[in-house]
């Protein structure tokens, strides 16, 4: 349970996330356990099972783009990135529950931003942009998505999700990454 939003911006991507991490009764806040990190050129920003985010934040090593790649990093994501989180899955012998208490609530999700742009990855390995700009994942998310299309900045929109949602709390976490121009094509 968390929440995490991210802004794409035309020139940056923005991350926030709150601090809290609860596993049953218990609720810890440590900065160790961070929800968003930096790994190369990637952010990558993870929600719900701890152990699929432990992996894919501190234990996959990112592929990194090159030449013609940064022209198309929707399709790079799909083609190279996501099959390389799933072998980080299958050579860490990580299985996600394949029931839980509510069959709507997603296993994992993570916002990666690579070159500036920010991309959603859902526990099925779908990848997901948003015309809006606007990015969610965790529980408190729909709240403070909703509260940035009101027009709410991202202090804000984290500070009411928090206020609404038993999940989400300070301190929160931010993180920028600028927009990296594209390649020359032809050029690797």
């Amino acid at each position: 349970m968390t929440t995490i939003i991210a802004v794409q911006k035309r020139n940056e991507v923005l991350f926030g996330s709150d601090a809290q991490v609860t596993s049953g009764n218990r609720i810890s806040r440590h900065q160790l356990m961070a929800k968003i990190v930096e790994r190369g050129p990637y952010i990558i920003a993870g929600s719900g099972e701890v152990a699929a985010c432990d992996i894919i934040q501190h234990i996959w090593v990112p592929p990194t783009p090159k030449g013609n790649d940064w022209n198309d990093l929707y399709h790079y994501v799909i083609s190279t990135v996501v099959p390389s989180m799933k072998l980080a899955f299958k050579d860490n012998e990580y299985k996600w529950s394949e029931i839980t208490d509510d069959e709507n609530e997603p296993k994992f999700g993570f916002l990666i931003a690579i070159g500036g742009q920010v991309f959603e990855i859902s526990d099925d390995f779908s990848v997901g942009l948003d015309s809006t700009g606007y990015y969610g994942i965790g529980s408190g998310s729909d709240i403070a998505v909703g509260a940035l299309h009101a027009g709410a900045n991202m202090e804000e929109a984290l500070k009411i999700a928090a206020r609404l949602d038993a999940y989400t709390s300070p301190p929160f976490y931010y993180f920028q990454q600028s927009r990296r121009e594209t390649a020359k094509k032809g050029v690797k």
